[in-house]
């Protein structure tokens, strides 16, 4: 947004007409016209005199809106981020680990103990970075399940735990 766009902008939000800055500064509303038109630019004095008019700050007259900013920058880092998973897809990818974490994290589930070990370790690793984060999250967690599950069942066969035992009354 332009000064004289912010100019006009201040004076609509305080209900000023173009006369009554005109007034409140001494000069010919043609010169705020021309200003708030962008054909030319008060000087220093008068600047000051604005702010002071419209209760805003010299550097929010001056300066473009951050608030516009942020959002563009929000939206260029959005967009480098879709050009890496754009990147990943066409296997150009050189940081993304996805695919790598999600091929351990199911080789968790061949080796059952050590599954419990690797899964949080990948869980730690996977970043949101990852074109695969949410599926390689969602299988660390499964192999966590499976691998508790066997160990279940290898520590009840070593200690008895479950085990029925029947025995026939002989009469």
């Amino acid at each position: 947004m332009a000064l004289g766009e912010r100019l006009k902008e201040s004076r609509i939000n305080k209900g000023f007409s173009q006369g009554n800055v005109a007034e409140y500064l001494s000069i010919s509303r043609q010169s705020i016209s021309k200003w708030e038109n962008g054909n030319s630019y008060p000087d220093l004095d008068n600047l000051v005199k604005l702010s002071v008019y419209y209760e805003v700050s010299i550097d929010e007259l001056l300066k473009e809106n951050q608030v516009l900013k942020k959002k563009i920058e929000t939206n260029e880092l959005k967009i480098q981020e879709n050009y890496r998973k754009l990147d990943f897809i066409r296997g150009t990818s050189e940081n993304d680990e996805g695919l790598l974490l999600l091929v351990l994290s199911i080789l968790g589930f061949l080796l059952a103990p050590l599954g419990l070990i690797v899964s949080p370790l990948l869980i730690i690793r996977n970043k949101k970075t990852n074109t695969l984060y949410k599926i390689v999250y969602i299988a660390c967690i499964c192999c966590i399940a499976f691998n508790l599950f066997i160990g279940y069942g290898i520590l009840s066969d070593i200690f008895g735990w479950g085990a029925v035992t029947v025995e026939y009354l002989g009469e």
